[in-house]
């Protein structure tokens, strides 16, 4: 990546062009974007190469997380346990992180080439995906919760001490943590049918990632931070820990969730779901105009004239690297013009969000022809009629 950046500098300042095109400025354009696109793709195959084998390699690395917790739960129960003694429920909360971490261990070795315990949570688009991780956290919680409770009842050995177990498991005690579970749960399953109905319906423009990253959490596809998705998980991160504190408290129950937490949780999940609903939108084409260079007299469009095509959405978020950017066609008529990269010091000035600019071939025939841009993504803009003269 380091190459290609030094390469589309130099271009960017004219040095490197070949002497029987630098005297024409479209014959000078056309073979910049075309040794960019190249080298863009060649760039891109590498990345995604990167990030299968990353992939690969990190169902290890998800697994030291889960055993350093169990480590990490082991040493606060053996120094909390001084003075106070051992008792049935560290022992039953030690074997019940053992059982979770085992079960989490095969399902991560199952799914190794997918990223271990990141498969699941992963999203179509190659990202990580907020809500099934927060969705995650809160069944993973629930099943620790039970686990203990139940490996407690197995070793109580009095039957007013197994009825007070059971009491435990009441809807009345764990009423808060049910409703939540319920909540992001449904808030995971039916955002993915949002999403997708979206796509489908050229609603919202989704591009694949190279791999996914932690900052997927927190951020939208574009890597700009995200208010709604930081919300729900730190909302979530907090009522979890709750939670967790609550059952380390009274391990003879399930955490009792104030209704307050509760609420605050699925007022969050709620404003999560209203943003997922609402973003997005299909690019549009606003207006065509004529490119016109200092100096140059007003005209016509004319074969061979380079067109200017206003608009907005035309680099959906994520889009914005280059092999991504060359992938943007403009159908005139019935030709269709691959979109030049013009490259500028630290980036490109075409295209661009708002505007792309793009010959119009010979093969063009004068008359009324439409104008239309297919995005990265696959979505096609309106049709926009532009008189080209003879």
């Amino acid at each position: 990546m380091a190459a290609f950046l030094v390469k589309r500098d130099e271009l960017a300042a004219g040095q490197g062009l070949p002497a029987a095109v630098a005297h024409s400025a479209g014959a000078s354009r056309q073979w910049v974007s075309d040794e960019l696109t190249q080298s863009a793709n060649a760039v891109a195959d590498r990345s995604r190469e990167a990030g299968d084998a990353w992939l690969h390699a990190v169902w290890r690395r998800t697994l030291l997380v889960v055993w350093g917790g169990v480590a990490l739960l082991a040493l606060v129960q053996s120094a909390t346990a001084i003075g106070a003694g051992w008792t049935l429920a560290r022992t039953a909360g030690l074997l019940a992180a053992l059982v979770v971490a085992g079960l989490l261990t095969a399902a991560a070795r199952l799914h190794r080439s997918r990223g271990g315990l990141l498969a699941p949570l992963i999203g179509e688009d190659n990202r990580l995906s907020t809500s099934r991780t927060v969705a995650s956290a809160w069944v993973l919680l629930a099943v620790f919760s039970v686990l203990v409770l139940a490996l407690q009842l197995a070793g109580a050995s009095g039957p007013d001490r197994r009825d007070e177990l059971i009491a435990g498991l009441e809807l009345a005690r764990g009423a808060g943590l049910v409703t939540v579970l319920a909540v992001v749960c449904a808030i995971a399953v039916v955002v993915r049918r949002v999403v997708s109905v979206r796509v489908l319906g050229q609603r919202l423009q989704k591009v694949r990632a190279e791999r996914p990253r932690l900052a997927d959490l927190l951020c939208d596809d574009a890597g700009r931070g995200s208010f709604t998705d930081v919300q729900y998980t730190l909302v979530s991160a907090v009522a979890v820990v709750f939670s967790a504190v609550r059952l380390a408290r009274r391990p003879e129950q399930l955490p009792d969730l104030p209704w307050a937490l509760a609420l605050l949780v699925a007022v969050s999940a709620a404003t999560y779901f209203a943003a997922k609903y609402a973003e997005g939108g299909r690019p549009v084409v606003l207006s065509v105009v004529r490119a016109r260079e200092a100096g140059d007299l007003d005209a016509p469009i004319r074969t061979g004239d380079d067109i200017e095509i206003r608009g907005a959405g035309f680099v959906p978020p994520g889009a914005g690297t280059p092999d991504r950017l060359a992938r943007m066609v403009v159908r005139i008529g019935a030709v269709h013009v691959h979109v030049p990269l013009v490259p500028v010091p630290g980036g490109f000035a075409n295209p661009s969000d708002t505007s792309l600019t793009v010959p119009v071939p010979v093969d063009v025939e004068p008359g009324p022809v439409e104008v239309q841009v297919v995005t990265a993504a696959g979505i096609e803009t309106n049709r926009v009629i532009v008189e080209v003269m003879d």
